[in-house]
């Protein structure tokens, strides 16, 4: 059983409960050791007796453990003590997504797309470790007060294996995927629904599918097209709809196939809003070869014939009659019957009309094409003087050093099939950038800028134009954006004070983390992470780890819990430690006079003489107040009159009652000492009569109380 005050894992404080799921609830809690907030997720006293549940619970957290990355709260310890199964993650102070659409009724589609790309980011780093989160919701997101997005409460995901994954619908009913609704197989594509039904949610402030029953909710996704956002908000544009759409394609196979595709979209989509790249993929694309209906083969045999009716062809065809197995050219060909093959395939005319008149315009647009083409090729409008003899690209006989017995060429030097064109690249993704690079035999070299306008990893400007022809093999320099942070740099092998200043200097929050090492010096930095070169955010936080040297001359920490200050003294000067400083706290459950905390956790080894801070219990924190109970105001109870009763009933957070009146005059003076708690709830109940009727009336105000 959790307790407020209680040590979990020999180092972990329980400082207040923050929340509860389906399996666990979480709790804010000290490390005493790292002398860090944390937050701890602790299984359920009701599933902890089931082995299954315990089995799942330790899987999944060992599988989320291997996960770091700036938009996921990380996990940093698993473990179990008396019946008690843990998770320690990363605190982030902030609140849900779910709590900001509501406070904001719906987001701009900007503040959507940006919050749904460092979601999909923290997405896809789980599923490049082969996890799927399977409860991807708007409760599970949350944004910290700095606005940086994180992916919380991996607590139903599991490590995907090669073999068949089937789960019960465990996520939120309003946004699960039609086939975890269906029970069956779920996998990265689960998530990318997920997230489409959170980005229409951040879009129109409401789910797509909404009912009286979650069965009711669950068969909409299975059966019903997902509605337009557009029919909720009309300025969204039109890229970011066709995304929305896209994810949440009842098929996995007409979805984003992947995180990168979306992640690709969604950049795009902050650039070019009402561009139309968003590509939707067939019904039949990726999918099993399946068998042709009758219906099909019919309608496929009715087309082929109206087009061997009506589509030009050589004088020497020959045709099959209809009627016999002869075979007859176009000269023998009958008129009449040709009207008659137009009359039995139902030859629309205004069809015809339009499908010529798009043909005519095909063809313009190749004709244009070709002689723009020609023009460059031929270079007609004599620009050949225009070029710059030193211009790498083109090496003349001339420039590149030949005899000029052999005459003045023109011709390049490189054969045209050695020659790489420059491919149009600003606002891709580095990733993608880079492979268009490669196949086009080009090598890039990157660049790292600040920028406001392009996210992180986007490519901002290249060295040379799109279209521009270079040899094989040239280096390009690409701009690369950095977004508004830096690259972290290198720590390792460093001091702890050179690091700490070389990381302080990139605007970066420092978390340090002590271990032992026998090859490395102590106080120089074993590891980093993230690590070297990650692009983060200024502010963003990096855990280094620093060395105690060897583990061999080091001491036990005896636990001094419990104990008053002086026996806590002699047990420590025993083991050849000492005290730094002491200090007096209160604290729910020691009693006045014990040491309720010591800065190193039982059982943890540190170097002799090492010093440490103890804390002695001033016993459970007491409150007070004196002042009075003004009367009720027109917004509190617009119907209350002057000299009317009322009952006031003061409640402690806690749920004690400490005082209960009934009054009909204000204000009313009241005292409270050694309270235990620093705040309760005052309910004000009164009548009122209404059409001859009489009805009771309550309302509510918190007291705060001061500390004694």
């Amino acid at each position: 059983m959790i307790k407020i005050g209680m040590i979990v894992g020999d180092r972990y404080e329980i400082l207040e409960k923050i929340g509860t799921g389906g399996m666990s609830d979480v709790y804010k809690a000290k490390c005493h050791k790292l002398n860090r907030l944390v937050a701890v997720k602790v299984l359920k006293q009701e599933f902890s007796e089931n082995a299954n549940f315990v089995s799942k619970f330790r899987i999944e957290a060992q599988a989320a453990a291997g996960l770091m990355h700036p938009n996921i709260v990380n996990v940093y310890d698993v473990g179990e003590e008396n019946g008690i199964h843990y998770i320690v993650m990363e605190l982030v102070e902030g609140i849900t997504l779910k709590r900001y659409i509501e406070k904001k009724a719906r987001l701009s589609y900007k503040e959507a797309v940006s919050i749904a790309i460092q979601v999909s980011m923290g997405i896809e780093a789980a599923h490049n470790n082969h996890i799927i989160h399977r409860d991807i919701k708007p409760q599970n997101i949350i944004i910290s007060r700095e606005g940086k997005v994180k992916v919380t409460d991996f607590g139903i995901a599991k490590a995907a294996t090669s073999n068949t994954i089937t789960s019960n619908v465990m996520g939120s009913v309003h946004y699960t995927s039609p086939e975890q609704a269906r029970g069956g197989y779920s996998d990265e594509k689960s998530d990318i629904y997920s997230l489409g039904i959170t980005l229409f949610e951040m879009l129109t402030g409401k789910v797509p599918f909404n009912g009286e029953t979650t069965v009711a909710i669950a068969i909409k996704h299975i059966q019903e097209e997902i509605p337009s956002p557009k029919e909720f908000v009309p300025e969204i544009p039109a890229s970011v709809e066709a995304i929305v759409l896209k994810c949440c394609h009842k098929s996995p196979d007409r979805r984003y196939q992947n995180m990168r595709e979306l992640l690709a979209d969604l950049k795009r989509s902050l650039m070019y809003p009402e561009a139309d790249f968003v590509v939707q993929n067939g019904p039949d694309m990726d999918q099993n070869t399946r068998a042709i209906s009758e219906q099909e083969v019919a309608h496929i045999k009715r087309k082929t014939a109206y087009r061997e009716q009506f589509v030009e062809r050589p004088k020497d065809t020959m045709r099959l009659r209809r009627d016999t197995s002869e075979l007859y050219t176009d000269e023998e060909y009958d008129e009449n019957e040709m009207v008659d093959d137009e009359d039995e395939y139902d030859y629309d005319p205004k069809m015809e009309r339009i499908t010529t008149l798009m043909a005519v315009l095909a063809g313009l647009i190749i004709c244009g094409i070709v002689l723009f083409l020609l023009l460059r090729v031929f270079d007609v409008f004599g620009n050949d003087n225009s070029k710059d003899p030193h211009d790498p690209i083109i090496k003349t006989e001339e420039t590149s050093g030949h005899d000029s017995s052999k005459g003045n060429q023109t011709e390049s030097s490189i054969p045209k099939e050695d020659m790489a064109e420059m491919p149009y690249i600003i606002g891709w993704n580095i990733n993608d950038a880079m492979t268009v690079m490669s196949n086009r035999k080009l090598n890039p070299e990157l660049e790292y800028e600040d920028s406001d306008q392009f996210p992180v990893d986007t490519v901002i400007d290249t060295e040379l134009k799109a279209g521009e022809m270079v040899p094989e093999g040239t280096v390009v320099k690409l701009i690369i954006s950095s977004g508004n942070g830096v690259r972290v740099a290198d720590t390792r092998g460093k001091t702890r004070e050179d690091a700490e200043t070389t990381l302080l200097n990139q605007g970066l929050v420092i978390e340090w983390e002590e271990s032992f090492s026998d090859g490395v010096p102590a106080g120089v930095v074993i590891s980093q992470s993230p690590v070297a070169e990650t692009s983060v955010e200024k502010g963003s936080t990096v855990r280094v780890v620093v060395s105690q040297g060897s583990s061999s001359n080091t001491i036990m920490v005896p636990n001094i819990i419990g104990y008053d200050e002086s026996a806590a003294t002699k047990i420590l000067t025993d083991a050849g430690l000492a005290i730094r400083s002491v200090s007096a706290v209160n604290h729910s459950q020691i009693a006045k006079g014990l040491v309720c905390y010591q800065s190193y956790s039982q059982g943890s080894y540190v170097a002799p003489g090492t010093l440490m801070e103890i804390h002695i219990s001033l016993g459970p924190a007491t409150y007070r107040y004196n002042g009075s109970i003004t009367a009720p105001s027109v917004l509190e109870a617009p119907d209350y009159s002057f000299g009317m009763n009322v009952n006031i009933v003061i409640t402690t957070e806690a749920g004690q009652e400490i005082y209960n009146t009934t009054v009909a005059s204000f204000p009313q003076p009241v005292n409270f000492y050694g309270v235990p708690s620093p705040a309760a709830i005052v309910t004000f109940n009164y009548t009122v009569t209404v059409d001859g009727e009489e009805q009771q009336k309550s309302f509510t105000r918190k007291l705060q109380f001061t500390k004694e």
